[in-house]
């Protein structure tokens, strides 16, 4: 069986109240509807096709403890729940409990996959078995960002073919791409995964545990195991929206001035506008199709864990050479200095 899309992320917190902000003031999101249970309280943030909710209460905390804020459950829709349920469970997922009788079955570390139904017409969203009261934004603000690109998941040494299969033989994603970035002494495999239609995209990568340790390696310690490395979204522009952003307090990481001093060598059709990606620091690719911009933040969160990616794609539709190398040596770079 074969998921459609990315229903929700839930991203479990401590402090509803920052995690929120940073969604809303930083990154443009828009609050929808507030939900409280027993055990929980939450709020749905929109913008574009993207939906996040914010988790905290007594259920979050053994999540946050062992791993800092960070998304515990991708949810995706797909046509028959209890069909892809069954095939995922053939391909060693767990059945999760449900405190609202949903459909959860397991994923990788303490992530799991809530499965939604596809309906006809989903005009509110929201996601089910919840009681949600409607707050004051609309139900499609409008906003830089379109959709949710990607979803970055970081693995432990030696299991990346195995959570390949996972998702291939459980929930019908393609394996369409396949890199291993070597940068000084350490070095990482990643194998990109998603659906015929390009809603569910995971970008799966682990460290090389025949190299010395790295960065993936440092958020595997500090995130306490496997888990989601960074949201990746796709914006219209991203030179306005990483203005935007900078603006509004989001940190993104910096890039040295010598890569923009051959990059109108590289890409002469982006010449005219290699000032401005200085200016912003986006970093640029290409592939078959066209290119690729993007640019990442440091992440907002007390662990330094999860983080986000803004991407704007000008016809590339795939994820070429240069795009999870340029993220690996940033966040290296981020690390050296750090250090």
């Amino acid at each position: 069986m074969v998921v459609q899309d990315i229903a929700y992320v839930e991203l479990f917190t401590k402090d509803k109240r920052s995690t929120t902000d940073y969604f809303v003031s930083a990154l443009g999101f828009t609050r929808v509807a507030d939900s409280v249970e027993v055990d929980r309280s939450s709020i749905l943030l929109r913008q574009g096709d993207v939906q996040v909710v914010v988790t905290t209460g007594r259920a979050t905390w053994k999540f946050c403890d062992e791993h800092g804020d960070g998304i515990a459950d991708i949810a995706m829709t797909c046509d028959d729940v209890t069909a892809t349920r069954d095939a995922a469970l053939r391909a060693g997922a767990r059945t999760e409990t449900s405190p609202r009788g949903d459909t959860v079955v397991s994923g990788f570390g303490d992530v799991v996959h809530t499965l939604v139904p596809a309906p006809a017409c989903a005009a509110d969203r929201l996601p089910p078995r919840r009681t949600w009261v409607p707050l004051d934004g609309p139900h499609h603000p409008p906003g830089r960002v379109q959709s949710l690109d990607h979803i970055a998941v970081c693995l432990s040494g030696g299991t990346l073919d195995p959570y390949a299969r996972f998702y291939q033989d459980g929930f019908g994603l393609d394996r369409f791409y396949s890199e291993y970035v070597s940068v000084g002494d350490q070095a990482m495999d990643s194998i990109v995964v998603r659906n015929p239609r390009g809603g569910v995209t995971f970008t799966l990568v682990a460290p090389d545990p025949g190299k010395h340790t790295g960065q993936l390696d440092a958020f595997l310690e500090r995130n306490g195991g496997p888990g989601v490395q960074h949201l990746a979204f796709l914006v219209d522009d991203i030179i306005p929206a990483v203005r935007e952003c900078k603006q509004r307090g989001v940190d993104f990481l910096t890039t040295p001035d010598a890569y923009y001093d051959v990059l109108a060598d590289r890409f002469p059709d982006l010449r005219a506008i290699v000032g401005e990606l200085r200016d912003t620091q986006v970093l640029a690719d290409r592939d078959e199709w066209g290119h690729l911009l993007q640019l990442f933040s440091r992440s907002p969160h007390e662990r330094n864990t999860l983080f986000y990616e803004l991407i704007q794609r000008q016809g590339s539709r795939g994820f070429g050479s240069s795009n999870i190398r340029a993220l690996y040596e940033a966040v290296e770079r981020e690390r050296l200095t750090a250090g």
